[in-house]
């Protein structure tokens, strides 16, 4: 893979109107050289805390902690890697950017990539351009509007009409200066079984739908047939660039809706993404009537920590939904489920009962533990005593995910009314039920001692899910990388706090720890013997060197976040263990919310 060089990354950093980036996300506001406040992208506020100083590239949000330059800006709210955010913000600005010297074969590889990429950008606009111009595509035009679709979402996702001809794209392609090679890897063309040397067009009369990768970048088509025999929708073959298991319909004009929002809603087709999109509902891809797959979570994974299934209340879509939660187990993905009335699907759904019909029920979601045990009590025989064991056996791993909570509390107490079961019984009945599964080597991938007891390792308390956690986590680095940055402000705060209370990071723990120690050469005396302390720490300098100029608030403010955050996993361990004593944790809760807002007052007159 190609590199740029650190002068392009440079010259993109310098042509930065950091005012003009944000404003894209955030309504700035000017407050004093050099200083524009609005509302955090990154969380929910009424009273802006968002600050932006444009000189130095920097933002820094007083309620959140998020901070960074305009590349860490970029990835946040555009849900990319730097090497995109990078190529996104070059674009924005008008910047050429540099790649490294490259060996020959490695540089052709790149140059043929490219050249494929804009021969499908220029398949994907004339399939747009045919669409509305050809007297041909009157039925398909007729077609889509009917479906109650609008030009101008119809145009922002590029659909398009392919024509009846053989050859349209395959000669106008060659006349482009493109061969016969590049466009079999493309995909726009195919050749002849009964004459191999004969070639035409892929498509044909067919309404066509670009896919993109995350960067918008065509890498495929898929073709809806308005007539004659075979199957109703048709792919670009598996190649070069399109590869239908990592493909999700929609995914550049989600990524950005998604990662403010933290969650993405997967859908099944193409026409229920628009769907979504043109109701205002932008956080929405779709797999394409296909399976889902581990590549499509992957990619998930990088954009939002929960996923929200909108498939069809059918037993294809169930199905896929339960594959779905298979494949997601071992990532940080939280799935929920959108109940849909039964024989419907998104798109049909809007059409039918309007837009926000559709918006209450994505609001509705639930857990998919939720969904799962209540497909399992529908599919159950509860009339004999045989059927109640097995449906006691199959909601057993279901439930084994849970900890202690009101949600856990719930599931028991309907399914003992379904099975007319005492609930106490009824927990007896699983606890038994997980042993046994523990037993027989049919367990769900929970150590034995989970499995019994119903309670899984929830990592650290009240983190909130897997998104919750990495934001943990990023507070707690930016708290360590502040301290740096002030070495004298910063070696107190390090001395007088409780490490293992406030931080929930291993090893950001062990780093906070040897920093106070050596406030003042954090890098000398690392024990030879511990490599990820080596890394956590080299990587807080780094951090502390690119930030702008710490004070002693600041750093009081980012701790005081993370003591709230502590507090809140007290809380919720009480609650979960039914401990007295929630009344004064809440107390000091307050009590750390109201230092915040004088440490924030405080900020802000200094801006």
């Amino acid at each position: 893979m190609s590199r740029y060089t650190a002068d392009s990354r440079d010259r993109v950093r310098d042509a930065v109107d950091m005012v003009a980036l944000v404003s894209a996300r955030v309504d700035l506001q000017r407050r004093g050289v050099n200083s524009y406040f609005g509302c955090c992208p990154f969380h929910e506020e009424r009273t802006p805390s968002f600050h932006v100083r444009p000189d130095e590239k920097h933002y820094h949000c007083f309620g959140c902690a998020e901070h960074g330059d305009p590349f860490d800006f970029v990835m946040q709210t555009e849900g990319l890697d730097f090497k995109g955010a990078l190529e996104f913000v070059a674009d924005r600005f008008g910047v050429t950017l540099q790649t490294e010297e490259e060996d020959p074969a490695a540089a052709s590889a790149r140059q043929r990539r490219e050249r494929l990429y804009s021969l499908l950008t220029r398949a994907a606009t004339y399939y747009a351009r045919y669409l509305w111009e050809a007297g041909e595509a009157e039925p398909a035009r007729a077609y889509l509007l009917g479906r109650g679709f609008s030009e101008e979402v119809l145009r922002e996702f590029r659909v398009g009409f392919a024509p009846d001809g053989w050859d349209r794209i395959l000669v106008g392609s060659r006349q482009a200066g493109y061969s016969d090679e590049e466009l079999l890897a493309a995909g726009l063309i195919k050749r002849s079984q009964r004459n191999p040397a004969r070639l035409f067009d892929f498509f044909r009369a067919q309404i066509m739908f670009p896919t993109a990768d995350v960067r918008g970048r065509v890498r495929g088509f898929g073709g809806r047939r308005m007539q004659g025999e075979g199957p109703k929708y048709v792919n670009t073959p598996d190649g070069e660039l399109y590869h239908k298991r990592e493909v999700l319909y929609g995914i550049a004009q989600a990524r950005a809706a998604a990662a403010k929002a933290g969650r993405m809603i997967l859908v099944e087709g193409y026409t229920d993404v628009i769907a979504l999109h043109q109701a205002g509902i932008h956080n929405a891809v779709g797999i394409m009537g296909t399976s889902f797959t581990r590549e499509q979570v992957q990619e998930l994974v990088r954009l939002v920590g929960t996923l929200e299934l909108c498939l069809d209340a059918d037993t294809a879509g169930q199905e896929a939904m339960v594959k779905a939660a298979r494949l997601a187990s071992d990532s940080k993905l939280e799935l929920r489920v959108v109940p849909l009335p039964p024989g419907a699907d998104p798109g049909d759904l809007i059409a039918r009962e309007g837009a926000e019909a559709l918006g209450e029920r994505v609001a509705r979601s639930v857990p998919f533990v939720v969904f799962e045990v209540e497909r399992i009590l529908q599919g159950a025989d509860l009339r004999s005593a045989e059927g109640k064991d097995r449906a006691i056996g199959a909601v057993s791993p279901a439930l084994a995910g849970l900890g202690p909570s009101v949600l856990r509390d719930e599931l028991i107490h309907r399914i003992a009314a379904a099975l007319d079961l005492e609930e106490s019984r009824l927990v007896t009945l699983l606890r038994e039920s997980a042993t046994g599964s523990a037993g027989n080597g049919r367990g769900t991938g929970a150590s034995s001692r989970d499995r019994d007891s119903g309670v899984p390792d929830p990592g650290p308390a009240g983190s909130g899910g897997a998104l919750g956690a990495e934001r943990g986590v990023r507070s707690e680095r930016a708290f360590l990388a502040m301290c740096l940055a002030a070495p004298g402000p910063g070696a107190i705060a390090l001395a007088g706090i409780d490490v293992d209370a406030l931080l929930t990071d291993h090893v950001l723990r062990r780093a906070a720890r040897h920093l106070a120690a050596h406030a003042a050469a954090p890098l000398a005396d690392l024990p030879s013997d511990d490599d990820d302390l080596a890394r956590a720490v080299a990587d807080l300098v780094a951090r502390a060197a690119r930030g702008s100029e710490v004070t002693a608030d600041q750093i009081e403010h980012s701790r005081l976040l993370l003591e709230l955050r502590r507090l809140d996993r007290e809380i919720k361990r009480a609650r979960a263990d039914k401990r007295p004593g929630i009344s004064d944790i809440a107390r000091e809760r307050q009590g750390v919310r109201d230092a915040i807002q004088r440490v924030v007052a405080r900020l802000e007159q200094t801006v």
